[in-house]
């Protein structure tokens, strides 16, 4: 299967939910801004959560994750490019870090837990700077763009739930 027509599908998933406009919106903001993060494991868990707490979709939150995943390929240079923004920022004074060429690995180092956090911070950090401008770019978009879709199912007849007929 092709990525336009995977992309396609998935949409029309989202499409097809009947919930609020911001209700979509939200969870789909939410599970793009979860792909962001680094949260390994945690990230439908968290969505789902996040959704739940703030009223948003749910399945909208755990379809866009899906959709993150397309980008899974381009994940270690997105990661490095938040692990470079975290790092500045906690950087006094600001810095940015050094190439991966200067870095020395050494055997042992990996499950040294204070060597864990001095990665983890700037990236978690970075994360949520980089990941939160494109979570709050997705939610105006989606919602735009199923406002329409709601507008034009109701000027062609088609019924939709009180909720959604009547935005209050």
């Amino acid at each position: 299967m092709n990525l336009r027509r995977w992309f396609h599908q998935h949409s029309l998933k989202l499409l097809a939910i009947r919930d609020t406009p911001e209700a979509i919106a939200g969870g789909v903001a939410i599970g793009v801004f979860f792909g962001f993060m680094p949260l390994f494991g945690l990230k439908t868990i968290l969505a789902i959560f996040v959704a739940w707490l703030t009223g948003s979709n749910i399945l909208a939150a755990v379809i866009s994750g899906a959709l993150h995943d397309v980008i899974l390929p381009l994940m270690p240079i997105i990661y490095r490019w938040e692990y470079d923004v975290g790092y500045w920022l906690l950087s006094h004074p600001h810095r940015w870090p050094l190439p991966f060429i200067h870095v020395r690995f050494e055997a042992g180092a990996w499950h040294n837990w204070a060597r864990l956090f001095s990665v983890g911070k700037p990236l978690l950090l970075g994360g949520f700077v980089c990941a939160a401008p494109f979570a709050l770019g997705c939610f105006f978009l989606t919602r735009e763009i199923l406002a329409r879709h709601q507008r034009k199912k109701l000027a062609q007849g088609t019924t939709l739930p009180p909720e959604e007929a009547n935005p209050s």
